[in-house]
């Protein structure tokens, strides 16, 4: 039996897992969905949100967990995990990245997601200045994250997502080989991915190498898409030596 933690990605929250979670369990694991601060249920105020206290919030269920953790990250906060693995290497067992931003040392999710134009996204970002947020407008959300499944979700997402915070993606990361190097990571590439393209996705495994590279056939949700597929592919992770 394994420990996860589920982290979800920009403009979303808990909601992400629920497909996931009740697989996980059935295997006989504990699947823990995290809402980070300001997203979901957590009311932190957007304008107050930094990847600090996001790093903060995911390490304080990491150190409540009574055995090490596995941490999945998705998009734009697979920032997250690798930070927390900077802070909590010897309690993370593995880390996992979703179509997520694998980004080095003293750089920014921000300065990567700026090399990826060929994504769909980017036109349809409205921002506020005022919080230093932003959100994703809806007529975007089929093509750009769902393409590949039901369309309830995309009427659930209407409902559900909210303002993402601009200061947690222009935040270096500081990560060093003893501590975040020391954690074994995985990549999950989506291949039809439209928001994290696959040649963003590949140029961060290329360079952050991982212990194994996954691909799936799917959009930038597989989530939602092909949830017991994911499962599978977390189930061959656990096994990997």
């Amino acid at each position: 039996m394994k420990t996860f933690i589920l982290v979800h990605g920009s403009w979303h929250s808990v909601w992400n897992w629920h497909k996931v979670i009740p697989v996980l369990e059935a295997q006989g694991h504990k699947a823990i969905a995290i809402d980070l601060p300001g997203m979901g249920r957590d009311k932190t105020p957007i304008s107050e949100v930094t990847l600090q206290l996001s790093v903060d919030k995911l390490c304080k269920l990491i150190d409540e967990a009574d055995e090490k953790v596995i941490l999945l990250g998705h998009s734009k906060n697979g920032i997250v995990i690798s930070q927390a693995a900077e802070y909590r290497p010897h309690k993370i067992e593995k880390l996992v990245y979703l179509a997520a931003y694998l980004i080095p040392n003293g750089k920014t999710q921000a300065e990567y997601s700026a090399m990826d134009t060929a994504g769909v996204l980017k036109p349809y970002v409205t921002r506020y200045p005022e919080t230093g947020s932003h959100t994703l407008q809806t007529e975007i959300y089929k093509e750009g994250l769902y393409h590949d499944c039901d369309d309830d979700i995309t009427e659930l997402a209407k409902l559900l997502l909210s303002h993402e915070s601009v200061a947690t993606g222009i935040t270096p990361l500081q990560l060093s080989e003893d501590k975040f190097g020391s954690v074994p990571r995985f990549y999950i590439e989506c291949t039809e991915d439209r928001a994290v393209t696959p040649f963003i996705q590949q140029k961060m495994y290329t360079e952050t190498t991982c212990e194994k590279i996954y691909s799936m056939p799917t959009s930038h949700s597989p989530f939602f898409s092909q949830p017991k597929e994911l499962c599978a592919i977390l189930e061959d992770i656990i096994k990997y030596q």
